[in-house]
């Protein structure tokens, strides 16, 4: 997971300015930006927002489901085999309602 600093240190550098000249952009002072920077202080998601614009920079966010590393459908398996049929078919119901919403977003 990419953290505000690194964010903020990319998008400044790339826009190839100092910490100064972020901070005289963004109408903050400069020992914020070295403390942000730093990881020493977690901005508010509006704040980084602003010293990202600062530096010509768009944030934007996704949400991603987390992957599981060495888990395996098949782990699932006993535990399905144990439900009733009205079990599994609202297991399914469960799942449809959850997709048919994710597509929306």
């Amino acid at each position: 997971m990419t953290t505000a600093a690194t964010l903020l240190r990319r998008a400044r550098t790339r826009a190839g300015l100092s910490q100064r000249a972020l901070a005289r952009r963004a109408g903050t002072a400069q020992s914020a930006i070295a403390r942000i920077e730093a990881g020493q202080t977690s901005p508010t998601w509006d704040t980084l927002e602003r010293l990202l614009e600062a530096a010509d920079v768009e944030l934007s966010a996704q949400l991603e489901p987390r992957v599981v590393v060495g888990s395996h459908m098949l782990d699932d398996v006993p535990r399905i085999l144990r439900m009733t049929p009205e079990q599994r078919l609202e297991e399914v119901k469960n799942l449809t309602e959850f997709l048919h919403h994710a597509r929306r977003v």
